[in-house]
């Protein structure tokens, strides 16, 4: 897999395949919830020996060929985080711990610019990166970046 790389979509095509409006084809894409699993559906498909997760609490969403375990998110209006899954939504908090866990378990992280739909811009983090931001502390307390912040400082500061 590329370290940046774009996936694009044919609204027209997905409207008339789901049949459902191009507005309601743009809501579901930019939705990071919704989309998260046909995003790692196609970056299975679009790079041939990676695997899926075998379920959803597996602990991370794809197996690259040469078993490295990724975590796929989503960079969102509301930016991207880092930590496990179980940390992000309402009354759940961050735990450094777990954090830690997650990174230790993983190669790094695939973001993808949902917000650009539909030629969405894909970055390849590896974990290594994730970790030097956390300690120089550019990411959030909760181990989370803006989107801005993501794109305009971190997008150039990934090394590989």
């Amino acid at each position: 897999m590329e370290n940046r790389f774009k996936i694009d979509w044919d609204v027209d095509s997905l409207s008339e395949a789901f049949r459902v409006t191009k507005e309601d084809v743009r809501e579901y894409f930019t939705d990071g919830r919704r989309v998260s699993f046909i995003i790692e559906r196609r970056l299975k498909w679009d790079h041939p020996g990676w695997e899926l997760a075998p379920s959803e609490g597996a602990g991370y969403d794809l197996k690259d060929p040469n078993g490295g375990l990724w975590e796929v998110r989503s960079i969102t209006r509301g930016g991207v985080y880092f930590t496990p899954s179980n940390q992000v939504g309402s009354g759940r908090k961050f735990n450094e711990s777990g954090f830690q866990e997650k990174l230790s378990g993983v190669m790094g992280f695939i973001l993808t610019d949902i917000e650009k739909f539909p030629s969405m811009d894909v970055y390849v983090v590896p974990v290594q990166n994730v970790i030097r931001w956390h300690h120089q502390g550019t990411l959030g307390v909760n181990a989370k970046v803006s989107r801005s912040k993501f794109l305009n400082e971190l997008a150039t500061d990934i090394l590989y």
